[in-house]
């Protein structure tokens, strides 16, 4: 098979099952945890690194908010069955990256790579970041290419793939729909938010052989589950978070 099928068969895979392979990761994180885990405790029981860390995820999770923000129905979506893309996306944060969304899961992942504060972990972590979803990127590119063409040559050769370039920034076409963020991405919020404080209460567990987990991360909890609470009800019990067209 040439390499190029090779790579977009490889991506294919990847993209139906991206929503759980990365958790692959959390066996390593622990195992780090557990080898390291009196340097490691020393940084996720502190409350001014995890701070540090739990911004940049929530920047990872903005960039996320700001794409489907103003994205239509029909892209930038969480379908895993198939490639989907009803519009080419090519304003707003499109404008200035082509892959907004897989840049803002980076950045939530890098904040919990970060806070376990072992930087070969992080370099590691991140290089498989980086080769997992290039073939995810890869796939969904040539997917594009067939489908727009011409359109989308001119798109991707002025907008970068991955880090932003904003030489050519252009507003986006729609409005922002805060509601249809809410709607899409609270699962995200949450997930997060269990992950920082369950990393702390393992912390404490194989360093100090206690179940314990420090006030900063009991108040994220409950307000994350709070939050996930009300805007899973709203979504599956009312209409309050649809908008028409997202």
């Amino acid at each position: 098979m040439p390499l190029r099928e090779e790579f977009e068969k490889e991506g294919n895979w990847l993209f139906k099952r991206r929503s759980w392979l990365p958790l692959l990761l959390y066996p390593f994180a622990l195992a780090v945890m557990y080898a390291y885990r009196d340097d490691t405790h020393r940084h996720i029981s502190s409350e001014s690194w995890g701070i540090v860390c739990f911004l940049v995820s929530m920047a990872g999770l903005a960039v996320r908010a700001i794409t489907i923000g103003y994205t239509p129905q029909g892209t930038s979506g969480r379908n895993t069955a198939e490639q989907v893309a009803e519009a080419l996306n090519e304003t707003g944060i499109y404008s200035v990256v082509r892959h907004p969304l897989y840049l803002g899961n980076f950045l939530m992942w890098l904040g919990l790579f970060l806070f376990t504060g072992v930087w070969w972990f992080v370099l590691i972590c991140s290089l498989a970041y980086w080769l997992y979803y290039e073939r995810i990127m890869y796939a969904e590119e040539e997917f594009l290419r067939r489908k727009y063409s011409a359109r989308y040559e001119a798109w991707a050769s002025r907008t970068p793939a991955f880090v932003p370039g904003f030489a050519n920034w252009t507003p986006s076409r729609l409005p922002f729909a805060l509601r249809n963020v809410l709607k899409r991405e609270y699962n995200g919020l949450f997930a997060t938010v269990v992950s920082f404080a369950l990393l702390n209460a393992i912390s404490y567990f194989f360093a100090e052989q206690r179940l314990e987990v420090d006030n900063l991360w009991k108040i994220v909890f409950v307000a994350g589950a709070l939050v996930f609470v009300v805007l899973r009800t709203l979504k599956k019990n009312t209409k309050v978070l649809d908008v028409a067209g997202r």
